[in-house]
């Protein structure tokens, strides 16, 4: 069997024109080592197993490797065999880059219209840990031992079912302690054939609006929102209507007329700023939706985390057979990397969801499912939970102490219902909020501008601070150097 050397070159070997066997093989080597076909510091296969491999003398091969050890290209270590040098000898000639295309041009890259929109609106933090990165999870404090140790309990001996597509919507094992959990932590009503295991939070959302919206549909969301929503929304060009939120969540119109195809809402603690849908809100949405042929989609993303009074029941278990498309997810509970996320289909939908599902993403990661499914099932899920939600109340009133030391209460928004993994810090409507962001960010702290939750251009100036990830003690110091950015000294 060849090695990957041996198959490059041979390769090579024949795209050489007419020349002497070892010109051919030399320009070969010399060519590989100049483009990154052979990286620096790889080892080359030894003489004699070379021309084997690329059946030539081994008299070939030695002088070859005698022209480049000579020119500079490799080096040779005693015993240990030929390699090639960190850096060639033409590197020193000329540091300009050769010319691309027959002009010598580069190609600009021709997007869609909705590729070019979706870059304009981009928002992804290139930087996703450290303070005060809101809606991350302290990945530290995650059970990895215990889990690493589920996971390779399941992996010894897995079954064929877990190692091939999934078009069931997930491991039956997972569909089965969601249940279960839903049930008790949220007051979901539901059965294992509604749940469908997506990748996380934006495939789910991406999966309803394909299958239920055509272009030009109209779908409300909050003002302010998740950012992650307009953008796929966008892709799939669908009219926004964006809906104000107040203290008792999205403000519907109190005539409507036309009902929008969906309703995307984050009923027990609104994203981004906080409040929790009334009881008369959320049955008003209901009625609207049952009246208009509307779907709600429930986003239930950080429920888990409440530091005082009652939990707040989800609206998909208010009623019966109830118009909501229910989606959660494990990237604030566990770790968001582990892009594993639900969503509760209705009946109705139960079918044709799941099959489009496997046909546009193909379903996978069976294994890991199955490892979640007994974590949940033997405690650890909830135990976790519990500690999470000691040591984030602990943080978060930790934040809270230094906002109000520095800046006074007026600092912190009115929507305090104690929830979630992010406070937000108010500021003056003429206060640039988005360079306050960037300056903090260049110092190394991570607060995302408020203004940019917005989707119309009169929205409110803040700051989201996150405290889930960060440690009492690096909170103090951060805070110190955000104090600076937002008050930076006068130029005399």
């Amino acid at each position: 069997m060849r090695s990957l050397s041996g198959d490059l070159l041979l390769q090579r070997l024949g795209e050489q024109p007419d020349e002497k066997l070892h010109l051919r093989l030399y320009n070969a080597i010399r060519t590989s080592i100049l483009d990154g076909s052979l990286a620096p510091s790889s080892r080359l296969p030894a003489s004699r197993e070379l021309a084997r491999e690329l059946g030539l003398s081994r008299n070939t091969a030695l002088t070859v490797y005698e022209q480049l050890l000579a020119e500079g290209y490799v080096f040779s270590r005693q015993g240990s065999g030929t390699f090639v040098v960190e850096t060639t000898p033409d590197s020193f000639l000329s540091t300009a880059n050769p010319p691309i295309g027959a002009e010598g041009e580069k190609r600009n890259a021709e997007l869609s219209e909705r590729g070019s929109a979706l870059l304009h609106h981009a928002s992804a933090s290139p930087k996703q840990w450290g303070a005060f990165i809101p809606g991350v999870p302290d990945v530290n404090a995650f059970p990895h031992p215990i889990f690493s140790k589920i996971q390779a309990r399941i992996s010894r001996r897995p079954t064929p079912q877990q190692l091939t597509y999934s078009n069931q919507g997930g491991s039956p094992e997972l569909q089965q302690a969601l249940v279960e959990y839903l049930r008790v932590a949220r007051s979901v009503r539901c059965s294992p054939e509604q749940i469908l295991i997506t990748e996380g939070i934006h495939q789910a959302i991406d999966l309803v609006t394909r299958m239920l919206c055509n272009p030009g549909d109209d779908v409300w969301i909050e003002e302010p929102g998740y950012w992650g929503i307009r953008n796929i929304l966008r892709m799939n060009d669908v009219n926004i209507c964006p809906r104000e939120v107040d203290e008792a969540g999205m403000v519907p119109p109190e005539h409507q007329t036309d009902a929008p195809r969906l309703i995307f809402v984050t009923p027990s603690h609104q994203y981004p700023l906080g409040p929790v849908m009334s009881l008369a809100r959320r049955q008003h949405l209901l009625a609207l939706a049952r009246h208009g042929r509307s779907w709600i989609v429930e986003d239930d993303y950080d429920s888990e985390f409440r530091f005082s009074g009652q939990p707040i029941p989800a609206l998909q278990g208010l009623e019966a057979d109830a118009p909501v498309i229910y989606i959660g997810t494990f990237s604030k509970t566990l770790y968001p990397a582990l892009r594993l996320g639900y969503v509760v289909l209705p009946t109705p939908l139960v079918s044709t969801l799941k099959t489009a599902h496997a046909e546009l993403y193909r379903g996978g990661h069976l294994l890991i499912q199955t490892a979640l499914a007994q974590f949940i099932q033997e405690g650890h899920y909830t135990a976790h939970i519990r500690r999470m939600r000691l040591l984030y109340a602990k943080r978060r009133a930790f934040l809270t102490s230094l906002i109000e030391q520095h800046l006074g209460k007026q600092a912190l928004t009115e929507f305090n219902s104690n929830a979630g993994l992010h406070l937000i810090l108010n500021l003056p409507n003429d206060a640039d909020d988005v360079a306050i962001a960037a300056a903090a960010s260049a110092r190394g702290v991570l607060v995302r501008p408020l203004s940019r939750y917005y989707m119309l251009p009169s929205g409110r100036r803040g700051l989201l601070m996150g405290f889930a990830c960060v440690a009492e003690e690096q909170m103090a110091v951060a805070f110190e150097v955000l104090l600076e950015c937002l008050n930076p000294p006068q130029k005399a």
